[in-house]
């Protein structure tokens, strides 16, 4: 079974046993956090193996069914192969996609915010359904979900949420779904039927952990607590625990509340911070190269990745990679792998 030499099957159970041998260290748990990333590390490397060699041993399977077949027709065990062959290739191509997920945070878990656009109750109505979508599709992957910032939209909807997505290779494919989201359907609204388009930035960043080093001066932070309100807000405490750090040179606010300490809030809001100014880096590297490359890239509520459009006709289109779907509930559902997979072998070149 070839998987484009991608996959090193001594150098991954080397690396296994490593990290076996640090939990059996007395001092393992001392420091949970670092604890559940060797624990998280090796989890994830045991499946990948486990997958390899299952794969392996299907394709084996296939291999026999295959001569078999050739030396002695048989219409049912031919039906069987097929099927067989088609499965096993959606399973080698899923296997390929975490195998090319290798950037230096793919591995992280993601923090995800989703902030509407203008036009009031309609794209903060938009902003909730895209939450279910992302929330549905976690869930799918066996990915934890924590709401670490949620403010209520004034009727309905949100006006903005932050998730932290826990999970391995979390923040590799949710990459893909950084941009802005357009939304075309009949507004349930709007008492005259007539067809609304809404607009959601999506933003994506990896959890940084505390080995990742971003220089944020104290001297350049505002920090102001409040009062937790929300989802669940009015049960967490009557204090004012909640958090919202400005970094004043950029701009960029961070808002947690969804820990009863003001303590745990602050820390998280700090990790949220390191995060989105290591975002604005990256972000500000790849403009120097996009200009330096004389690529010219609008910026703006024009510039959306993915347009989903349920009147007057069905489809999800990403307008990166072309790649469409026209069973909209699916998708809303959390069917999302599609786009993903799409999008990345596009940024890997493959």
């Amino acid at each position: 079974m070839n998987l484009g030499g991608l996959f090193d099957l001594d150098e991954k159970q080397e690396r296994i046993a490593e990290l076996d041998e640090k939990m059996t260290d007395p001092d393992f748990w001392n420091d949970q956090d670092a604890a559940q990333v060797v624990i998280n590390e090796a989890n994830a490397l045991k499946e990948q193996v486990n997958t390899f060699l299952q794969l392996a041993e299907k394709f084996e399977d296939l291999e026999v069914s295959y001569d078999l077949v050739k030396e002695e027709p048989d219409e049912d065990l031919q039906q069987e192969l097929e099927v067989g062959v088609k499965a096993l290739s959606q399973e080698m191509n899923d296997f390929e996609l975490q195998l090319l997920l290798s950037e230096p945070y793919d591995k992280n878990n993601a923090i995800l915010e989703l902030h509407p656009g203008a036009g009031g109750t309609e794209s903060q109505d938009w902003a909730s359904m895209l939450l279910r979508m992302y929330t549905r599709w976690a869930e799918d992957k066996s990915f934890k979900v924590e709401t670490l910032d949620y403010l209520p939209g004034d009727e309905a909807g949100v006006k903005s949420v932050t998730l932290l997505i826990k999970g391995h290779n979390a923040y590799g494919y949710l990459k893909a779904e950084k941009g802005v989201h357009r939304l075309v359907r009949i507004s349930p609204f709007d008492s005259s039927g007539r067809r609304h388009t809404s607009f959601v930035s999506c933003e994506i960043m990896p959890e940084l952990d505390d080995n990742v080093e971003i220089d944020i001066s104290p001297e350049d932070l505002k920090i102001d607590t409040y009062r937790a309100s929300g989802a669940g807000g009015q049960h967490i405490n009557t204090t004012d625990s909640a958090v919202r750090i400005t970094h004043v040179p950029t701009n960029t606010v961070v808002t947690c509340q969804t820990e009863r300490s003001q303590i745990k809030n602050r820390e998280r809001a700090m990790k949220m911070m390191k995060a989105k100014l290591y975002q604005l880096e990256i972000e500000k590297q790849q403009a120097e190269l996009a200009e330096i490359r004389g690529e010219q890239k609008e910026i703006g509520w024009g510039s959306q990745i993915r347009s989903y459009v349920f009147h007057p006709y069905s489809m999800v289109k990403d307008h990166r990679t072309g790649y469409e779907v026209g069973n909209t509930n699916s998708v809303m559902d959390g069917d999302l792998d599609g786009f993903i997979d799409a999008y990345l072998r596009l940024a890997l070149g493959q």
